[in-house]
């Protein structure tokens, strides 16, 4: 048994060894360090053009009479600032379908209401007529828009 661990441990360490000199250590590596430097051409057109600084204080100048004048801020409504739920594009874009469907539903409703009065057994004639001229009005009223 000891001698099936040693022979183990024996076997491990040649891998180690074998491994170790397959990939040598990046501190004995001779590989040169870069060295950064500003660079320089070797075109001489190039390096005689220099760039020379700009005035400065006719821009500094310029920037400090621009913040003497008071800037003009708008009122800034607060329904822009307020978050908007996810849903507030659909709902935009849905609404005049809506309206369109609303004023058939109304129309709906008061045809249901004056049927029901024309069979029902109320004597009361005045409610159909309210309805009905009621009724009259949105029509005219939807037909001139």
């Amino acid at each position: 048994m000891t001698e099936n661990a040693l022979k183990r441990k024996e076997r491990l360490q040649s891998l180690k060894r074998k491994a170790n000199n397959n990939f040598p250590e990046v501190e004995n590596s001779t590989e040169s360090k870069k060295i950064f430097r500003n660079y320089e051409s070797h075109d001489l057109q190039i390096s005689t053009q220099k760039a020379e600084p700009g005035c400065v204080e006719a821009e500094v100048r310029i920037q400090l009479d621009s913040m003497t004048i008071p800037i003009v801020i708008d009122e800034i409504d607060i329904a822009n600032l307020a978050p908007r739920k996810p849903d507030w594009d659909l709902k935009r874009d849905v609404t005049k379908k809506l309206e369109f469907l609303e004023r058939k539903t109304q129309k709906a409703i008061a045809e249901l209401i004056r049927e029901r009065l024309r069979t029902g057994k109320d004597p009361e004639d005045f409610l159909l007529q309210a309805v009905n001229a009621a009724a009259e009005k949105a029509d005219d009223k939807s037909d001139e828009e």
